[in-house]
């Protein structure tokens, strides 16, 4: 049981940067990013190169990730996002826009990399041993390592939009657009802000995991349906539950591939009905309420 609850820990610090990089873009602009995973792959390979390949310190290709994507998040709100609310009548265009990204995307890094899985080096060896009459927890050192970096960037990511003043005027604008500009709060530079900041999210857990999982060209689709059932669960543009949404995927997926393996591949499935039930009786989410 240690070792389950341990896991989806692990799993779900992941998936709430993941969430956080997704709600706050749609918090901000509105827009359903559906290339939100394949940012992610985007930040796994930055990492891979620079670590893996280049045989740089982890630290630097982090950092190459976290960079790359903040700078492809921004000129991706700039020319392509803008233009289109701005000039659109129809929210479905962002959604097309979206759609036609993660395509563009996949095909790239296809290309670039092609289909076969791509791995790094461990950043760190040794295993940590816990083993009692009632505890039993046996945890690579460099799963520790990662699930730190991730809940610190979490906690810096909220400190930032709490007590920043671009993170308070993101939040102005979530909440009350119009009341916002009045009050002189500039949607295009904080749009742009919140878009390239939510990419960089995606990117860093790309980075992180790239040490554990690997990294290849197909795995983005399924990160960004993962990336909406966490939103779903907790709340289409609400941070805390953008936080809740992946704590509790990650738990559910660490209980349901240890329980259910004796039954095939059939965890998801369980999942995804579970959401539709829950869906069904609270729509908005666990904190479906406005940002602020």
């Amino acid at each position: 049981m240690e070792q389950i609850i341990f896991n989806g820990l692990f799993l779900g610090a992941q998936y709430a940067l993941i969430a956080l990089g997704l709600t706050l873009i749609f918090a901000l602009m509105n827009v359903l990013n559906f290339a939100h995973g394949q940012m992610y792959v985007l930040g796994g390979y930055m990492t891979y190169l620079v670590y893996g390949h280049l045989g740089l310190p982890f630290y630097l290709g982090l950092l190459a990730s976290a960079v790359t994507l903040l700078i492809v998040g921004a000129l991706i709100e700039k020319f392509l996002f803008r233009p289109v609310i701005r000039k659109s009548v129809r929210e479905e265009s962002t959604m097309l826009l979206a759609a036609g990204l993660a395509f563009f995307f996949d095909a790239v890094l296809l290309l670039l990399f092609g289909q076969k899985q791509h791995g790094v080096p461990k950043i760190m060896d040794g295993i940590f041993k816990i083993k009692t009459e009632t505890i039993r927890l046996i945890v690579p050192n460099d799963r520790i390592a990662i699930i730190v970096l991730a809940v610190v960037l979490i906690v810096a990511f909220i400190l930032f939009m709490q007590y920043s003043k671009p993170g308070r005027a993101m939040r102005a604008l979530a909440q009350d657009r119009m009341a916002a500009q009045l009050m002189g709060v500039s949607v295009e530079r904080y749009g742009m802000l919140g878009f390239a900041l939510g990419a960089m999210l995606a990117g860093v857990v790309g980075g992180l995991l790239v040490a554990i999982t690997g990294v290849s060209s197909g795995i983005g689709g399924p990160i960004s349906i993962k990336a909406f059932l966490m939103v779903m669960i907790g709340g289409a543009g609400v941070v805390p539950g953008a936080i809740a949404g992946g704590f509790i995927l990650g738990m559910l997926e660490s209980v349901g591939l240890t329980t259910l393996r004796d039954y095939g591949d059939i965890t998801y499935l369980v999942i995804f009905a579970a959401l539709m039930i829950f869906l069904s009786i609270r729509p908005n989410g666990l904190m479906g309420k406005p940002w602020g």
